[in-house]
């Protein structure tokens, strides 16, 4: 079973965060789960189902079966923002978004075993923030667009498994006693 589409608010809620890794041309933000609680609904089929029996209702697909390898990928939703000021041309944009799928499926097993995305992750949303230059590639869905869309998103999903570390942009501070001690 598919996952349902993301909505505007989810769009909002990703869009709203940091991103999570970036290159010239992309961004990749990650949508994380919502602890979202319902109170039950009365009248729900399995309402009257066996002790020890989860309801259909409240399963959560945790993967899916890859048609193409058989593997199991996770259920993650997928959101692309692909505006058409940055890819003026639908072959481009289509091409970018076969491109971009087909990315997430050969790194999603790979972001599984990260640890900082194994758990709480519920999709992610990757945007277009700059054009592909019309000179360099004139064509809109040539090999050499197709080559440059997927090295740039392999290098994005790259970012994602490499571990972060702590940046330290502010200056660390001497304790105050010793702040003009040094002259």
């Amino acid at each position: 079973m598919r996952a349902p589409s993301l909505k505007a608010t989810d769009f909002q809620r990703a869009l709203g965060s940091r991103p999570v890794s970036r290159t010239s041309h992309f961004v990749l933000h990650v949508l994380p789960v919502m602890a979202v609680q319902t109170p039950p609904q009365p009248g729900l089929s399995t309402e009257g189902s066996a002790p020890g029996t989860v309801p259909v209702e409240d399963l959560v697909c945790a993967s899916v079966a890859d048609a193409g390898s058989g593997a199991a990928v996770p259920a993650w939703r997928f959101g692309l923002v692909l505006p058409k000021k940055q890819a003026r041309r639908s072959v481009t944009r289509s091409l970018i978004r076969h491109q971009a799928r087909e990315a997430l499926r050969r790194h999603a097993e790979a972001v599984c075993a990260c640890p900082a995305y194994a758990e709480g992750v519920d999709g992610w949303v990757l945007r277009l923030k700059t054009p592909f230059d019309r000179q360099q590639f004139p064509s809109a869905a040539s090999e050499a667009l197709s080559a440059a869309v997927r090295t740039e998103l392999d290098e994005l999903w790259r970012q994602v498994l490499r571990p972060r570390r702590v940046s330290s942009s502010s200056p660390v501070m001497a304790p105050s006693g010793d702040r003009g001690a040094a002259a």
